[in-house]
């Protein structure tokens, strides 16, 4: 029968964490009305938001952490919702308050909303853009691997995908869950370990994204600000094709970022892509690296047919002066894997493509961050 006191209930509940922002639920202030009787244990949880979707597991963590005091006995937990009050001060607590920020972005010059955290100089993230001169190539794919890939070696890791007419992160890395919304603060979805935020959770499914530059800037800006990324060691930007606006929003928010160009091996994507490395050169955005993607398919007599061509990403990375960082085989599984939510780097991380993904993610892992000395534009 319990024994335990109201100070060891939340003593053993302080390690338990809500699922979605990572941050005790002690500490963020959920834990009420603790009752320990001679037959159980008694205490109301407050959820952030009605609705919330992962009470069932902060349910079972509570269960878990009280099952020593509880001493076999049940372990009764009701469930509230907080005011709108408390998810104020659980926003301010987490991601400060707007209005301070947004005071501090138009002193540096920025015209609205609160600054970009991954452009100050003490941030631990790591911007990956990843890049293509033409849609066709993987890129979604590419990202969404690689940071399930990174994820898998322990790091916390973000996609936004950037690709705002062309949104498929969400798909591909099977995020499916909209975000949360705390008193404006976006919590993003995860899966596989990795969260990403994208205008797919906002746009009602087949209606076309018909915006304007503005609109888009604003948008970015606030997948960038808005959404609580919780300081994580990479942040992968899916970014559309081509060297249009978006891609100079994302050299202006993130001038630490790091361009990493998706090919193919045939000559013409090879030549393509090359644009969107001089759109790196002319906005101060090093490119670290070139992936090649579709570089082959291995039939079942295990002899490579190499389907698309070869010698395009070699030539690509020396042209750029920088490595080739990895050759991609054409396999069924990947996708399939990209239709169905479940990136190869997750379900089959010994075939072919997965351990090229694990590679690449070692490769990008070992590099050390260029120092950036300046984010204006050379454009012409």
């Amino acid at each position: 029968m319990p024994t335990a006191t109201t100070d060891q209930v939340i003593d053993a509940l302080r390690p338990v964490e809500d699922p979605e922002l990572r941050r005790s639920i002690v500490d963020l202030g959920m834990v009420r009305d603790i009752v320990v009787a001679a037959d159980s244990i008694s205490l109301t949880i407050v959820l952030t938001v009605p609705g919330c979707p992962l009470r069932n597991e902060i349910q079972n963590r509570v269960s878990g952490a009280l099952g020593a005091l509880a001493g076999g006995a049940p372990v009764n937990i009701s469930f509230g919702v907080m005011t709108d009050a408390e998810r104020e001060n659980v926003r301010r607590t987490l991601h400060g308050d707007p209005r301070a920020t947004a005071g501090q972005s138009q002193a540096h010059g920025h015209a609205e909303g609160r600054s970009v955290p991954f452009a100050a100089k003490d941030s631990k993230t790591r911007p990956l853009l990843i890049s293509s001169g033409k849609g066709g190539v993987g890129k979604s794919s590419v990202t969404t691997n690689l940071a399930v890939a990174l994820a898998a070696r322990g790091h916390s890791v973000g996609i936004v995908d950037a690709d705002i007419y062309g949104f498929s992160i969400p798909r591909m890395l099977g995020a499916d869950r909209e975000p949360v919304v705390i008193d404006s603060m976006l919590v993003p979805p995860e899966n596989h370990g990795v969260r990403c935020i994208s205008i797919g959770y906002f746009v009602p499914d087949g209606e076309a994204v018909i915006w304007r530059g503005p609109m888009l800037h604003k948008a970015l800006e606030q997948f960038l600000t808005d959404v609580f990324w919780d300081e994580p060691d990479y942040l992968l930007v899916d970014m559309p094709p081509g060297t249009g606006d978006i891609a100079i929003s994302l050299s202006q928010y993130l001038p630490k970022g790091e361009v990493f160009v998706v090919t193919t091996p045939q000559e013409a994507a090879q030549k393509v892509a090359r644009l969107s490395a001089a759109m790196a050169k002319k906005v101060n955005l090093p490119v670290r690296g070139v992936i090649e993607n579709m570089s082959w398919f291995t039939g079942d007599d295990g002899k490579r047919y190499e389907l698309f061509g070869s010698g395009g990403g070699a030539a690509l990375a020396a042209e750029l002066e920088v490595p080739l960082l990895a050759q991609i085989p054409l396999v069924a599984l990947l996708r399939e894997g990209g239709d169905a939510g479940a990136p190869i780097a997750a379900v089959a991380p010994d075939s072919e493509a997965g351990k090229a993904f694990h590679m690449l993610a070692a490769q990008v892992e070992e590099m050390r961050p260029k120092k950036v000395f300046s984010n204006s534009l050379k454009l012409i």
